[in-house]
């Protein structure tokens, strides 16, 4: 049997399949906007469980919560959690880690005398430079300037 039966039917081939693939997408994005009690309830659990873990010493015995760690609290693997995150509040699953731990570290270093690497690891990091650089583009600027300027 030849490849192509005629001049057209790769073109018919390729154009069903990209229609069945927005099909697909279709039904994946519909989810989020049919389930929106259910979503809501996911953005809280998601939130209380960073607040949890950066108001507790677990930061600083398991490291920096990562996006598989959050998905498997709420029950969801993590692209999905991250999708759903995104169209309910604009951020994914790693903005809100980041958001959370940024967060924290503006108040140590306003609320301490703290050296900046100290806070680093309090929060998790193994390495003071990580958060220099995560601090740094988050926020504009580096810890101890923020801590200067404030």
């Amino acid at each position: 049997m030849p490849a192509n039966i005629d001049q057209h039917s790769q073109t018919v081939i390729v154009t069903n399949l990209e229609l069945l693939l927005q099909y697909c997408n279709r039904f994946y994005d519909r989810q989020f906007y049919t389930r929106n009690p259910h979503q809501g309830d996911v953005v809280e659990r998601v939130e209380a469980l960073l607040l949890d873990y950066f108001s507790s010493d677990k930061a600083l015995r398991h490291g920096i919560p990562t996006v598989k760690f959050c998905a498997e609290h709420v029950n969801l693997s993590p692209n999905y959690l991250s999708d759903l995150l995104k169209k309910e509040t604009g951020k994914n699953t790693q903005e809100h880690i980041h958001y959370h731990l940024i967060e924290r570290a503006k108040s140590a270093l306003l609320a301490t005398d703290e050296p900046v690497s100290a806070i680093a690891y309090d929060l998790g990091f193994e390495h003071p430079q990580s958060f220099g650089t995560l601090f740094k583009k988050k926020v504009g600027m580096p810890p101890g300037r923020f801590r200067q300027l404030n």
